[in-house]
């Protein structure tokens, strides 16, 4: 535990990891208190309920999301800096919550009053994304394809760089963003 880690925290990175290990239906206020080395009473000082942990991990990455996304979006960059602008973010934020892009992608059906709010967040990142690539048609600096499945595509690879990053221990975060630019911006033909 870090000096500036407060144990709710603590509390909140351990269970992320464990959702991300066992799955979120699977782990168990006592299965986190054991891990914390802590009894399971104790945890209750400083979160209401395993809910709660799980509505903080997703809110918290959605609207990192969406502030990221809102500063693209009002920045006076091209369509193509906006876009790699996007692939930073999901390589920033990938790379430093691992175990919460888990829970973000997998365990999102599991939010019960936070549910619509994270949806409307997801709905209105996506919504910004399709915005750019039509400007972008407009403008002429990208391809007049399909910005539905120009998204999907993109969109897709970033949301699982979770999967990926953490399985190679030399990874250059900067190369990494570098060549995602390249191949889901500028593509792969020679």
């Amino acid at each position: 535990m870090s000096k500036t880690e407060t144990r709710k925290d603590e509390i909140i990175r351990v269970a992320a990891r464990l959702f991300k290990e066992k799955g979120y239906s699977a782990v168990t206020m006592r299965d986190l208190a054991a891990e914390m080395g802590i009894k399971a009473a104790s945890l209750y000082n400083h979160i209401n309920s395993k809910q709660d942990i799980l509505d903080e991990i997703i809110i918290n990455l959605a609207e990192a999301f969406t502030a990221g996304m809102k500063e693209i979006q009002t920045s006076d960059q091209s369509c193509i800096g906006k876009l790699k602008e996007i692939i930073e973010l999901h390589v920033k934020l990938s790379s430093q919550n691992i175990y919460g892009m888990a829970s973000l992608n997998n365990d999102w059906m599991h939010l019960t009053e936070k549910r619509a709010y994270y949806k409307k967040l997801r709905t209105d990142y996506e919504d910004d994304f399709r915005h750019i690539l039509e400007e972008g048609i407009t403008s002429g600096e990208i391809i007049n394809e399909k910005p539905e499945v120009m998204m999907f595509s993109i969109l897709t690879t970033l949301r699982s760089l979770y999967i990926w990053i953490p399985k190679k221990e030399d990874l250059d975060l900067k190369e990494l963003t570098t060549s995602l630019h390249q191949i889901l911006i500028t593509g792969i033909n020679k």
